[in-house]
């Protein structure tokens, strides 16, 4: 789908990567619905991107936002779902309301959006779904039990939604970021990535989504190329898997991740 002159609904679109996504996704033409919690923050992000925008503030780990949303947003072209909370840390660590609404913004409102939006974009034979997932969908990690079953439930849900959708004109596509620097719930937790896995930058993502939406792909991953290898390896074979994050390493890293993350849940 060509983005110049579409309607593309953005989610979390005042954080880090949002605000990437929406620079490229403006730059390509694109006007946008712009949604996260704050509305003045959300002015802010429209007035800094070229083109005309809409904001349309939702929380979307309340009950019945995303139909909400989707309703304020109207028909649209394109989603771009990006919203999402940090979910690392143990379970035990999880009040039962964190765990819902870690659950609710990652995966439940993506899937809420996409029912509400794709009947008219079937309707017109054109549209494309964008959802940004992670590698901790692909492979597991210490501390990640929550936040994987989102990831791995998005990655899931738009691989079967994009064949069910196949032949109507609407794409489905993931991206997937590793460790991004700069900006998101990795970068602002203060931790550092293990030795060797690399990281990428924002605006990676945002070339990324722009890709994904632009020439129809399947899946979008944002980062270096080792880390990309052991993400697939996670996926081909767990028990390998679990025999790389046994050592103290990841642990510790997983440990500083968690509580950089533990104040934002």
């Amino acid at each position: 789908m060509k983005l110049e002159g579409k309607t593309v609904l953005l989610t979390g679109a005042t954080g880090g990567l949002g605000r990437a996504i929406g620079e490229a996704l403006a730059g390509r033409g694109a006007s946008l619905v712009l949604s996260a919690r704050r509305a003045e923050a959300l002015q802010d992000v429209a007035s800094s991107l070229p083109g005309e925008h809409r904001v349309a503030a939702a929380d979307l780990g309340e009950a019945a936002a995303a139909e909400r949303l989707a309703e304020e947003a109207g028909p649209v072209d394109g989603l771009v779902a990006n919203a999402g909370l940090p979910g690392s840390g143990r379970l035990e660590g999880f009040s039962p309301e964190e765990l819902r609404r870690a659950l609710r913004v990652n995966l439940e409102a993506p899937m809420l959006l996409a029912q509400a939006l794709e009947r008219s974009m079937r309707e017109r034979g054109d549209g494309h779904m964008v959802f940004v997932s992670s590698l901790s969908g692909k492979a597991p990690s210490p501390r990640s039990a929550i936040y994987a079953a989102t990831k791995f439930g998005m990655r899931g849900f738009a691989l079967c939604l994009r064949a069910d959708l196949a032949g109507t004109g609407v794409g489905v596509s993931l991206v997937v970021p590793g460790f991004i620097r700069e900006a998101g719930m990795f970068a602002e937790s203060g931790a550092k990535p293990p030795p060797g896995m690399g990281t990428s930058t924002p605006q990676e993502v945002g070339a990324a989504v722009v890709k994904a939406i632009e020439r129809d792909k399947v899946e979008v991953a944002v980062a270096p190329l080792q880390t990309r290898a052991l993400a697939h390896l996670g996926l081909a074979s767990p028990r390998v898997a679990m025999r790389a994050i046994s050592g103290g390493t990841a642990g510790k890293t997983a440990d500083r991740v968690a509580q950089g993350q533990a104040g934002k849940r």
